[in-house]
């Protein structure tokens, strides 16, 4: 599984930034700030990011398109559970694996992989079926609020209503 210690570390930060959100690193063994999951995975509080070296990437670019997705209240007011329907919960899945294609070393293809073996569960088996074949409506979810366009290119925009 890659995790955020595979990685150059401004790589996180960087992506983050593009949103307006910010990434703070728990020093290895330390709890994380805000983790639904429990360690190793990512957590949010706010518009901040909390990972360590061992956070896996899916669960870091996860909780970073939750806070996408998000509106700018529920944002606000946020403390480790991103909430939100199955619709979003399906675009945020969607998303993450575009974002991943924003990190070097990362990619789409191994993104799907590592949450394959992390255990998504989508209805077509695997999350490059689902991606390929069922994803329509996660798309059509994230065009809806200009985060990506109509060819699925990131927009850099966040959902503020």
């Amino acid at each position: 599984m890659l995790c955020i210690g595979d990685l150059p570390r401004a790589a996180l930060p960087a992506l983050a930034s593009r949103f307006g959100f910010s990434v703070a690193f728990v020093t290895d063994g330390q709890p994380i700030t805000g983790s639904f999951w429990g360690e190793p995975e990512a957590g949010i509080v706010g518009t901040t990011l909390y990972v360590r070296g061992d956070t896996p990437l899916h669960s870091a670019l996860h909780e970073l398109s939750h806070l996408v997705c998000m509106s700018a209240a529920r944002r606000a007011a946020l403390v480790r559970d991103a909430g939100g329907d199955d619709d979003e919960e399906s675009a945020v899945c969607y998303l993450q694996i575009l974002l991943a294609n924003e990190i070097d070393g990362a990619g789409q293809e191994r993104l799907m992989k590592d949450m394959n073996d992390w255990g998504y569960s989508f209805r077509l088996g695997t999350t490059e079926r689902w991606f390929r074949d069922d994803a329509h409506d996660a798309a059509y979810w994230l065009q809806a609020r200009g985060i990506v366009d109509k060819n699925n290119c990131l927009l850099w925009r966040l959902r503020n209503d």
